[in-house]
């Protein structure tokens, strides 16, 4: 960039700063190892045997419940095709959303992916405890979903959530809709191409747009998309938990 700007600096009208692409990875801190994962089951939950019925009735639960979820809000539910680009095929229900000016999740996509999860077996050697399982951390393939969601504070995002406990969540953002949106609520004028501003009718009000991106508001609106979207805990379980990714 340095490079850039000595060769055309005299050409630029307007230099601005802010992130573009944006990839965060949540995850459920209090779930996140084996002996955590036992604590829960054995001592929240009360399961006396963690086995893989256990496991993948938690599953079943989520995969049930995002069904129901598309069916009830009127949301494509579909398999990603494989070789298609997951954003150019959602865009057209994108683009419906932001004619009617509403904001939510507008597309779900289901797509087989790798990602961690947890195994339970047997032990090699007899235990004096019929129960004892060992629980380990892997890493399998298995159904992920894509909620493609327009959000009224960062604009278009998507969030992919494992469907496999301990339901890890991708979120991929883009900066520049975050500041499209403040540019809107100032009503200040601009003419945007893909991810970069051309023309504005306050150079300032993007700059200030751009530094309001923090850490504090995006974690703020991912925490309460996973919250919506994500698994459902029970009133017992949340009491003991902390489910902010």
């Amino acid at each position: 960039m340095e490079t850039f700007i000595k060769l055309f600096g005299s050409l630029l009208i307007f230099v601005y700063h802010c992130f573009d692409r944006v990839v965060i990875h949540g995850y459920l801190s209090g779930l996140s190892r084996p002996g955590q994962v036992v604590h829960f089951f054995r001592d929240v939950v009360g399961e006396k045997v963690i086995d893989k019925a256990v496991l993948s009735r938690r599953t079943n639960e989520y995969q049930h419940w995002v069904e129901a979820y598309a069916r009830n809000h009127g949301i494509p539910l579909e398999w990603a095709e494989p070789k298609a680009r997951k954003e150019d095929y959602v865009r057209p229900a994108g683009n419906r959303m932001k004619r009617a000016g509403r904001h939510g999740v507008y597309f779900i996509l289901k797509s087989m992916e790798q990602g961690q999860t947890f195994r339970s077996t047997i032990p090699k050697y007899p235990t004096g405890d019929a129960n004892y399982r060992v629980l380990g951390r892997q890493r399998s393939r298995f159904t992920h979903y894509y909620f493609y969601i327009d959000d009224e504070v960062l604009g278009p995002m998507s969030m992919r959530v494992a469907s496999f406990f301990p339901f890890q969540a991708t979120d991929y953002l883009n900066g520049h809709n975050f500041i499209e949106r403040e540019l809107d609520r100032e009503k200040v004028t601009y003419r945007r191409n893909d991810n970069a501003f051309l023309k504005l009718s306050d150079v300032e009000a993007l700059q200030a747009a751009a530094d309001r991106f923090t850490s504090g508001v995006i974690h703020k609106r991912l925490d309460y998309w996973t919250l919506r979207v994500g698994p459902s805990f029970s009133k017992r379980e949340r009491a003991v938990m902390n489910r902010s990714r």
